[in-house]
């Protein structure tokens, strides 16, 4: 295996947290914040990408980062590396309520591909980089579910879902539509594109926006059911303006009893 070989154990429900058991000189490389607590014995340091071309010299490493840039990324990652004489252990927790999966990539042929704030660790020596679109299409209207991550190599990697996770598995020619939001990742096999919904009052009354995500088989899709884009959208749709205080969801008067709790100014 050209990746550190890793042992682990996920917990919790909701709000998960993957806990990777690290055997002398193995390491396991995560996305900055991700991290929750480690064993003595464990070396964090900061590098260039993902780590995986650190042999390769100052270009190797540039180029590596360089990847990362192009999804919206930290050029940076950082490394956990067991120093210790015994086995040691290192946690990352997700960033938000849903679900960890883990990804074996010897399972899936080398290669799976996710949405762009979905990676949350993987083994040292697992490539991650950016899934290149060949169509013009997902590059105009794909939105966020056009910018793709692409983890490549045989170790262990570790993605995250928001909210519940729904595992499908797609034969030869089978189609999923999927809001662009929801996909979390999918097989190499699966093929991938954007389509207009079509329908003038879809359009304009709609809600759902004007594209979704059409994925054909075969192979396994994860979607989840709250991406984050939707968890803020509400978060801030639902934030008090202007430092005024809300009434609450549940208040019949809503807006006007804003206009009426005297703290409006005219």
């Amino acid at each position: 295996m050209t990746s550190h070989e890793i042992d682990y154990h996920i917990y919790g429900e909701e709000m998960q947290y993957v806990e990777i058991e690290l055997d002398p000189q193995e390491a396991v490389v995560a996305e900055a914040g991700s991290f929750m607590m480690m064993d003595t014995g464990i070396h964090m340091d900061t590098i260039f990408g993902d780590g995986s071309n650190q042999t390769q010299g100052v270009m190797g490493k540039l180029f590596s980062a360089g990847k990362r840039l192009l999804t919206g990324e930290s050029l940076f990652m950082t490394v956990f590396l067991n120093q210790y004489h015994g086995k040691r252990k290192v946690s990352f927790a997700s960033p938000y309520p849903g679900k960890i999966v883990p990804i074996d990539l010897s399972e899936y042929g080398g290669r799976f591909i996710c949405q762009k704030d979905a990676f949350l660790c993987a083994a040292k020596g697992v490539s991650v980089g950016i899934e290149f679109s060949r169509k013009l299409g997902r590059g105009l209207f794909g939105g966020e579910g056009f910018i793709m991550q692409k983890l490549e190599g045989d170790g262990m990697a570790f993605v995250h879902a928001g909210g519940t996770l729904a595992r499908k598995e797609l034969q030869a020619g089978e189609v999923l539509k999927v809001d662009t939001g929801c996909i979390v990742g999918f097989t190499k096999d699966v093929q991938y594109d954007i389509e207009f919904i079509g329908g003038i009052k879809n359009t304009i009354f709609g809600g759902e926006g004007l594209f979704y995500a059409t994925l054909r088989g075969p192979g396994v899709v994860y979607i989840q059911s709250l991406p984050f884009s939707r968890l803020a959208g509400r978060i801030y749709a639902s934030a008090p303006q202007g430092g005024g205080q809300q009434r609450g969801e549940g208040s019949i008067l809503g807006g006007l009893g804003n206009l009426l709790d005297g703290d409006n100014k005219f």
